[in-house]
């Protein structure tokens, strides 16, 4: 029986990794309602599956993929149809513009003014005089596009030109040189070491991550084999 409940298991964790990759991956806040009951009751049915004492599991995993495949489908639809889209997922409404609340929209949102203000002070606005546009998304979430006046100052604004940020990337972890990572940035193992020995590392093992970010400059960080004892930490986090 104990065996019984562990293949079981195991099977409909695999089931539901293949689902949540077909599905596509998506934070909880980017979730929208369908998204979210159809994860609970796929979750659910694998939950009942894992505990099946009887020979029926065939049938939670069959209702496991009909689910997986039909919110598949929704979100190929979706991905092809605006329509689609608009009919499954819902549209944004506006809540908020120049200084005016649309009481019609926010009844249709289900939201009074107190949860309102509340989501605005959750997003860093305390006074509704510095938002000039509050926009409901279809996931739940508050979008908003703040008073000209009171933005913060962008470089543009300050007729600065910065250049672009590029990705940081990893060319050691944990010891091992990254040689796919470090041909994407155009460099060899000789530039690597004399880098390491122009900052006195000598032995790439002792090394646990080094990164190179998109102005050539390598930051390393060395492995620590000893253990932070309570007198050397006592003070972080009191």
């Amino acid at each position: 029986m104990i065996l019984k409940i562990i293949w079981l298991s195991l099977l409909s964790l695999t089931v539901l990794f293949l689902i949540a990759k077909l599905i596509g991956n998506k934070q909880i806040s980017q979730l929208n309602v369908y998204d979210y009951i159809n994860g609970i009751t796929i979750g659910s049915i694998a939950a009942e599956m894992a505990t099946s004492l009887k020979d029926n599991w065939i049938e939670p995993l069959t209702a496991m993929l009909v689910y997986g495949l039909a919110a598949f489908l929704i979100s190929v639809v979706s991905m092809k149809s605006i329509k689609a889209r608009k009919l499954l997922w819902g549209r944004p409404i506006v809540l908020f513009q120049d200084g005016k609340l649309y009481e019609k929209n926010l009844f249709k949102a289900k939201l009074d003014i107190t949860e309102f203000e509340m989501m605005c002070r959750n997003s860093g606005y305390f006074n509704l005089a510095d938002v000039g546009t509050a926009i409901l998304e279809a996931n739940g979430q508050l979008s908003f596009i703040p008073v000209a006046a009171r933005r913060p100052a962008t470089p543009e604004d300050l007729n600065l030109f910065p250049k672009q940020d590029k990705i940081t990337v990893n060319i050691i972890l944990d010891g091992k040189i990254l040689e796919t990572n470090l041909k994407y940035i155009g460099k060899n193992n000789i530039w690597l070491h004399d880098t390491l020995r122009s900052q006195g590392y000598d032995n790439v093992k002792n090394i646990s991550l080094a990164t190179c970010d998109g102005s050539g400059d390598v930051s390393v960080y060395a492995k620590i084999s000893k253990q932070q004892t309570k007198q050397e930490t006592h003070d972080l986090f009191e």
